[in-house]
């Protein structure tokens, strides 16, 4: 990790130091770091509008963009998609420094003009709120993932077929007996945010009852898009009855190969 983001990320934790403003979720030489900030912003009638941003630092940071995630209970999708656009406006004019806290500074000020206009996010929206980045990658991808269990089945299963369809991915939500899986087709920035969004939003309960975050999940495998993968037209939810049916559904899919060597090992 280059000096200069390591004393930007040490900065950050001393500035955002109360509790939960601060998390770092993940650190990766090749993917870079991720790490979310829960702020508060003016809004419209001067009230304090909770946000969570969420800000992915490639490797090349600060030389180019960071990719953001803006979530707020009390946004509309649409206002999250022209906040994180406004975001990544002001980031290109701050490009060769360290930009994280001016971003953080500039949505808190601005926040309130920008509710003010006219919502113009409507078509981003629909395609979703993908991290930003100049080295975007191209084409579909697909992604395995691996949960251990739901205890809020209901608010789960409505939780992760919303997100799938703001990030406009299509898959499965598969459940056999204790086994659950879900795939993921789509743009591999979508995918990435989906997994933020996955790991850092309360989705289930603990055994107390309280509202938890998701710690047990697994990325099984991660390719982009073959020639023999079938293109899933939609997101659905499935139950199968049988390790047969549930193979069937991998084999249609073109995805034989996936099922022996990650999924029949789970079953078993």
């Amino acid at each position: 990790m280059a000096e200069l983001v390591r004393e930007e990320l040490s900065a950050l934790a001393a500035i955002f130091c109360g509790p939960g403003e601060w998390e770092v979720l993940s650190r990766s030489e090749t993917e870079g770091t991720v790490f979310r900030i829960l702020t508060k912003a003016e809004g419209r009638l001067d009230a304090d509008i909770p946000l969570q941003l969420v800000f992915r630092l490639p490797v090349g940071y600060p030389s180019c963009l960071p990719g953001i995630v803006v979530h707020s209970d009390c946004l509309t999708r649409a206002q999250c998609a022209t906040v994180k656009e406004k975001l990544l406006e002001q980031a290109e004019t701050l490009l060769s420094e360290p930009m994280v806290h001016e971003l953080v500074l500039w949505i808190q000020q601005n926040l309130r003009h920008l509710l003010r206009q006219p919502e113009t996010g409507g078509d981003n929206s629909e395609k979703g709120t993908s991290a930003a980045s100049p080295a975007a990658d191209d084409g579909s991808w697909i992604t395995l993932l691996h949960l251990d269990h739901m205890r809020a089945k209901t608010k789960y299963v409505r939780t992760v077929e919303k997100w799938a369809s703001e990030l406009r991915l299509t898959g499965r939500l598969m459940f056999l007996g204790k086994v659950i899986l879900i795939l993921l087709q789509g743009d591999r920035n979508n995918i990435k945010e989906y997994l933020i969004l996955q790991k850092t939003s309360k989705v289930d309960v603990d055994s107390s009852g309280k509202k938890c975050k998701e710690k047990m999940i697994s990325v099984l495998f991660e390719t982009k898009v073959q020639a023999e993968h079938k293109r899933f037209l939609a997101f659905e939810v499935k139950e199968y009855s049988s390790l047969d049916e549930l193979q069937k559904e991998f084999e249609t899919a073109g995805l034989e190969k996936l099922f022996s060597e990650f999924v029949l090992g789970l079953v078993k």
